[in-house]
């Protein structure tokens, strides 16, 4: 004999923690990106794992900033953002990206468009974007991207960041 639970529709449900929503949002692999442009004529970026496409016509990407950022607010008014996705051999790169409080763009190499958007060399797949769009969603902005310029080498694996860690893909058997 089955037994069918059922669940009162006007009990509320408990409460989501952020450690449980991080731990299983961490369970979907992700590219990992750098968003970056020239301030006062220096780089300025972060790090971002929420980056997607969105839309072929036109052109548009999105990517999701946390409302804490102290990075976004300088970023979020130029006139170009760079988006560089990471490859596997600039997990280094990745770290001191997502790092507060560093010179974040130490060591690396880069270069910027003639419009101040600032691309990582190295890394498998790049677009100059402008921002189309903020849309507020909880913690987070989710900001639509317009695509002016983009380009990828395929030869470079890309940097995959998943359960909290940093990974690579496998190369096929």
């Amino acid at each position: 004999m089955s037994v069918t639970r059922t669940r009162c529709l006007d009990a509320a449900p408990p409460a989501l923690q952020p450690a449980e929503l991080r731990r299983v949002f961490g369970a979907f692999p992700t590219g990992v990106t750098a968003i970056a442009a020239l301030a006062d004529g220096a780089p300025v970026g972060l790090a971002a794992s929420s980056f997607t496409s969105v839309s072929l016509d036109p052109p548009l990407v999105s990517v999701c900033v946390a409302h804490s950022s102290t990075t976004w607010p300088v970023l979020r008014d130029r006139d170009r953002l760079g988006v560089s996705v990471l490859g596997a051999h600039q997990e280094a790169a990745g770290r001191q990206l997502a790092a507060r409080g560093a010179d974040r763009f130490a060591g690396l190499g880069w270069r910027a468009t003639p419009a101040g958007a600032v691309l990582i060399d190295g890394a498998s797949a790049w677009f100059d974007c402008s921002v189309e769009q903020h849309i507020r969603a909880g913690d987070h902005d989710i900001v639509l991207l317009r695509v002016h310029a983009l380009d990828a080498d395929h030869s470079v694996v890309p940097l995959v960041f998943h359960a909290s860690r940093f990974r690579r893909l496998e190369a096929d058997l």
